[in-house]
């Protein structure tokens, strides 16, 4: 397996976090990612979506947390990606 691209996101008054890109795509204008909290193995993965104009320097990415966006992306995704479920808790 490919070394996944490590990204570290700063939280407004919280520690960094790394994530791993798993998979990236462009829908409807708008580019989202798929992020899991472990290089290597079962991990927690999230959908995020960039919220930055075109042209920014720095990205800024929000969790995808209504439930009909997450369908849609998540099903991109999972078709993207041979060996990727989602479970919803």
């Amino acid at each position: 397996m490919a070394k996944l691209e490590k990204i570290t996101f700063n939280p407004d008054g919280e520690d960094p976090v790394d994530f791993f890109v798993l998979e990236q795509t462009r829908i409807g204008g708008i580019n989202y990612i798929l992020v899991t909290d472990f290089e290597e193995g079962d991990g927690e993965a999230l959908i995020l979506k960039d919220l930055s104009k075109d042209g920014e320097e720095e990205s800024l990415y929000a969790i995808v947390s209504d439930d009909e966006e997450l369908k849609a992306v998540s099903g991109v995704f999972e078709n993207m990606l041979d060996d990727v479920e989602f479970v919803q808790d």
